[in-house]
């Protein structure tokens, strides 16, 4: 597959920013004040790493994509052509603005324990602005007129509510990923409360996911036939995605409505380790279907959509 590096780079960076955007939020909304500094969220140590990750595939992700583009691999780069894709170029424009907002990434990072509510303004602001030039490296850069300003925008709001509910869930696993046996009682309140305030946001995430999610299929596909989709290997993994966005939205729907409940009714009693462990195992298996996800948005953005083909 000749795509395979811009693939796994997409894949990683998608993934590397959206905890980081997500993981930030879930602090802000999720926390009160003195809680965003007492430990519960150990936020500065991933924010960092996240950060220079982030920096350091963005950077291979315009190589790979100039390779991709080019035809050539990326150890044997055209010097003047990368220059003219990165100067003359919507792609090279988001690409510059994103590594700039990863640079301020990086020193909010690296200042959450310094100034940690001005940082992680900083930090989700700076974040965010990374996700949303990540649009112009997929078929929303690419429509032109008016119906590609809607498309963008669309993808933006698209791509900035999936962070809020998949840095949401990271957030929360690295919450109870601490033993069970040093989960206290005011541990699990805290958890058990941010779960409720998560379930919340991430009912508006998920309705912003789906209502752009449809502008964008609309743009793109119109209203292709089953049959269609089918026949396109665009259409197969659009259809994969669609499915393990039901398992995500199932998998949410038991934490709200039953793994939450059983948390709070264990909070305080000898034996809170089942809840704990039917909430992770259920968190596991979220995040395994959300990963997946992001893989398959990294592969679509480098297949022809059947709606477009010549």
């Amino acid at each position: 597959m000749d795509n395979l590096p811009v693939i796994i780079i997409r894949f990683a960076l998608y993934a590397d920013l959206m905890v980081l955007a997500g993981m930030v939020a879930f602090s802000l909304y999720a926390l009160v004040a003195e809680e965003q500094t007492s430990g519960i969220l150990p936020l500065i140590r991933p924010a960092v790493v996240l950060t220079l990750v982030g920096l350091m595939l963005s950077g291979l992700g315009m190589l790979a994509l100039t390779a991709s583009m080019t035809g050539s691999s990326l150890w044997a780069l055209d010097g003047q052509v990368l220059r003219e894709i990165i100067g003359k170029s919507a792609i090279g424009t988001a690409w510059i603005v994103r590594m700039v907002a990863m640079a301020f990434a990086v020193l909010a990072a690296s200042a959450l324990d310094r100034r940690p509510s001005a940082a992680r303004f900083a930090l989700l602001t700076s974040s965010a602005l990374a996700i949303a030039t990540l649009v112009w490296t997929g078929h929303a850069g690419a429509t032109e007129g008016w119906t590609g300003t809607i498309h963008r925008l669309s993808d933006i709001v698209h791509m900035l509510a999936a962070a809020v509910w998949i840095g949401g869930i990271a957030a929360f696993s690295w919450m109870l990923l601490r033993p069970i046996g040093r989960q206290g009682s005011e541990q699990l309140s805290v958890a058990h409360r941010a779960l409720e305030q998560f379930s919340q946001v991430g009912t508006l995430a998920v309705g912003l996911i789906v209502a752009t999610g449809l502008i964008n299929s609309l743009i793109l596909l119109g209203l292709p036939s089953p049959s269609r989709l089918l026949a396109s290997p665009y259409g197969q993994l659009l259809l994969a995605k669609l499915g393990l966005f039901g398992a995500m939205l199932a998998l949410a729907g038991a934490n709200r409505w039953r793994l939450t409940p059983a948390l709070g009714a264990v909070i305080g009693t000898a034996d809170p380790a089942p809840a704990i462990r039917d909430l992770r195992r259920s968190l596991i298996l979220e995040s395994a279907a959300a990963l997946a996800i992001l893989a398959l948005v990294a592969w679509l953005g480098t297949l022809e959509p059947p709606g477009t083909a010549g």
